[in-house]
């Protein structure tokens, strides 16, 4: 399949994803979307401290990590970029968050457009659950590991967090990545094109 490309036209998304040289082909849509999800991420984090930090929090823009489902490592990029800057601005949590955050959200991310890529029945909502998951395990365990009593087992910390994080990426996520889905569909301007 060939495809001419100009600065505004988005590749074919097979041709895009089905490259086997670069992770991603870097166009200016692809750097938007990233940009846009970092800075939307990490203001969100940076003005809502009081709900995005500590060990109940709910991080309502965990809602973007489903998006990696549909548009890939731009907005794997953006969603960890976004928690490192909004993270570094203002975690009491210190280096352990400002590392461990991104490094679930990449985590969580890219298992999630991996699991999608197979394309099988079913492959969304496992994909959302593996975020849920992941983020859980690895945020829940460090906050555990800093902020509670000692002698609190681990599994505590990945029970309480989960919590937000269905809120956040099931409940709110998959309703929003399944409108930015249909949206894409409807308009082939936007986002990632299905060959028809």
């Amino acid at each position: 399949m060939t495809s001419t490309r100009s600065a505004i036209q988005i590749p074919e998304w097979e041709e895009m994803h089905n490259k086997k040289t670069p992770w991603i082909d870097w166009n200016t849509r692809s750097l938007a979307l990233a940009s846009l999800l970092a800075a939307l991420y990490s203001g969100y984090v940076f003005y809502f401290a009081f709900a995005s930090f500590g060990p109940l929090q709910v991080r309502v823009v965990d809602a973007f990590l489903p998006l990696s489902i549909l548009f890939g490592p731009p907005a794997i990029v953006g969603v960890t970029i976004g928690c490192f800057i909004g993270n570094f601005l203002g975690s009491p949590f210190g280096i352990v968050d400002i590392v461990g955050g991104p490094v679930a959200n990449l985590l969580a991310a890219t298992l999630a457009w991996a699991v999608t890529r197979r394309k099988f029945r079913g492959s969304w909502l496992l994909a959302i659950a593996l975020e849920i998951a992941v983020v859980s395990v690895i945020v829940g365990t460090y906050l555990v590991a800093l902020g509670a009593a000692p002698g609190v087992p681990a599994w505590v910390g990945w029970i309480e967090f989960m919590g937000s994080e269905v809120v956040a990426i099931g409940v709110l996520g998959y309703p929003l990545l399944e409108g930015v889905a249909r949206a894409t569909q409807r308009n082939p301007n936007l986002g990632p094109q299905n060959p028809s």
